[in-house]
């Protein structure tokens, strides 16, 4: 399995630390709003790989924060006259809510930042300890000139970056360039009693923490988006490798934004849409297909259009989903026939060519191409009069291939079996006003799927044509 590594500006392969077993963390959301789609791509790749990992026999351990104390959180809780915390309990309920709708698997642990004070406060010691931070009046600054490698991710040496960063000029830093691991409390601030005095910590520090916490001193990959390379990721290194003399992370990922009609999203264009608002009118299955149609390093547009064909597609494979979901029920021959062996054989060989592609840096994109090839394959060679065995192998590897993917896993048969149900009460509403030829349209368009009606004393009965 090979993986783009940010770090060294390639593709690598894959060995993690520990044999069988991946440790993984993925920066998460500050939680003062609802996330929006630019933050659901990030989530769903990571979501995606997870699954792959998982398919490909690795236990994982995911991490996920939640940042809880941050600039955002303090203004808006000072907007709505309530408190940081509860502002942040009530949006990490809000994303569990759309995270959920989006099929996104629970993270192994989703750590918020405020639990981790103590464990911050001794990381910002040993910081200083090692000479690698100093404060000035309560607040401390990590000192990017005493680590020598500082730009290594971004791949830029520190005078470039500090030529073209937009950093919070403080006469009060040695440098520049220098960051803040510890915060003095401002007038109605949120704050913990430290050694420099009440304060808070700042936003970089926390990853680092908590991933050591959890994860250990390296890990195997730490992730997020490409706005995070620098400088929260650049800034993660620094800390985490000044105080651990250890790598921090050996595999660095980072997923691509996403446009909106061809511009970049922002609320000023008013071209923002969060998750919440796209769930009420498309499935998730639908979102998902269409942040996985492109390739998680590849800039993504998005569009109601878009989504509209990312839906059309989806729909071709649930056809067939709920076609083979209907051959179970009327197929006759219950065991493989030597006939069918062969198309078996071929069934396998699409489960080699999809782990291929995604064995390929995730390649996603080329991995949905292949279940394409699969469903064409199987509708041209699997019919009502194939064995249960066959049809049902048929359908397994369907779900099994868009199982990491977090799509189609649904079943068809209860709402087809409904949509049948109600078009049967249409057309008999329609016989009792005479209205033949809406009547005997529904019949006809029921016909022509395989639906057969037959009119009885007892009712209407259905079965689908063999």
């Amino acid at each position: 399995m090979k993986i783009y590594n940010t770090l060294k500006k390639g593709k690598e392969e894959f060995v993690p630390l520990k044999e069988g077993e991946v440790n993984m963390y993925v920066c998460g959301p500050t939680v003062y709003d609802l996330f929006h789609i630019g933050n659901a791509r990030t989530f769903i790749v990571f979501d995606t790989i997870r699954r792959y990992f998982e398919y490909r026999g690795y236990k994982v351990n995911f991490v996920q924060n939640f940042t809880d104390i941050d600039d955002k959180m303090i203004a808006r809780a000072n907007d709505e006259n309530t408190t940081v915390k509860e502002l942040g309990d009530r949006y990490i309920a809000e994303y569990y809510k759309d995270a959920d709708g989006l099929n996104i698997k629970r993270a192994t642990v989703n750590p918020r930042a405020t639990l981790f004070i103590d464990e911050i406060i001794s990381f910002v010691k040993d910081l200083i300890d090692k000479e690698y931070a100093y404060e000035v009046d309560g607040d401390v600054y990590f000192s990017t000139k005493k680590f020598e490698e500082y730009g290594k991710l971004s791949g830029q040496n520190l005078e470039d970056l500090q030529a073209g960063a937009r950093i919070n000029v403080d006469e009060r830093k040695k440098d520049p360039m220098d960051f803040a691991v510890w915060k003095k409390q401002k007038p109605g601030e949120p704050a913990w009693e430290s050694p420099w005095g009440l304060g808070r910590p700042g936003w970089h520090i926390e990853c680092s923490c908590m991933a050591d916490k959890l994860l250990g001193k390296t890990i195997d990959i730490h992730a997020g988006g490409t706005d995070l390379i620098f400088p929260h990721h650049e800034n993660e290194i620094a800390q985490s490798e000044a105080r651990n003399s250890a790598p921090f992370a050996r595999y660095w990922m980072h997923s691509a934004f996403i446009n909106v009609n061809n511009q970049k999203m922002s609320k000023s264009l008013n071209n923002f849409f969060t998750v919440r608002e796209i769930l009420e009118k498309y499935d998730a299955d639908v979102l998902r297909f269409f942040m996985l149609s492109a390739h998680y390093r590849t800039q993504l547009n998005f569009s109601l259009e878009l989504l509209d064909s990312a839906k059309a597609s989806v729909e071709r494979l649930y056809n067939t989903i709920g076609n083979l979901e209907r051959y179970l029920d009327v197929a006759e021959k219950e065991e493989l026939q030597d006939r069918e062996q062969a198309f078996v054989d071929t069934l396998n060989s699409y489960r080699q060519k999809y782990i291929d592609k995604m064995d390929d840096d995730f390649n996603t994109a080329d991995a949905i191409a292949v279940i394409f090839d699969l469903i064409r394959d199987i509708n041209i060679n699997v019919s009502a009069n194939s064995s249960k065995e066959l049809i049902q192998l048929s359908l397994n590897l369907i779900r099994e291939l868009g199982a990491p993917l977090g799509i189609l896993q649904k079943s068809t048969k209860v709402s087809l079996e409904e949509e049948i149900e109600k078009l049967i009460e249409q057309r008999q509403q329609a016989r009792k006003e005479k209205n033949w030829a809406l009547a005997d349209k529904i019949r006809d368009d029921l016909k022509a799927r395989g639906i057969i009606l037959e009119d009885t004393p007892q009712g209407v009965r259905w079965f689908i044509k063999k």
